[in-house]
């Protein structure tokens, strides 16, 4: 089992900046790749971003250029670094731990609540 803690959402305002990480405990994969959806009300959970364990970065086009991902391999620890806050950005962000060599998730993080206020 591997256990995602998540940590590091909250409040902002429209422009503002926040920065997400989750941390990956238990029996991680040899290789893996980690990365963040979210879901707001009403919607559909989509994708925001992912990173390989080789660095490979994937970032929706709603977020490209305002959001980045990276991770410190030493802690198991993706961030989402979420610039330039839209009000629609507003949703509960989720981390993902991928299956090897698959864009199938195998295990999600408990979800943390990011409001952006106009």
């Amino acid at each position: 089992q591997v256990q995602l803690l998540e940590s590091g959402g909250g409040l902002a305002q429209a422009g503002g900046s926040l920065r997400l990480s989750c941390a990956a405990s238990g029996r991680l994969f040899s290789t893996y790749a980690m990365g963040w959806f979210r879901q707001a009300p009403g919607n559909q959970r989509e994708f925001v971003a992912r990173l390989t364990g080789g660095g490979v970065a994937t970032i929706a086009d709603l977020v490209r250029g305002r959001f980045t991902i990276s991770e410190d391999h030493a802690k198991n620890t993706v961030y989402l670094q979420m610039n330039a806050l839209k009000p629609e950005d507003t949703a509960v962000y989720y981390c993902a731990y991928y299956s090897p060599l698959s864009t199938d998730v195998a295990y999600w993080g408990q979800g943390t609540q990011v409001t952006v206020s106009s």
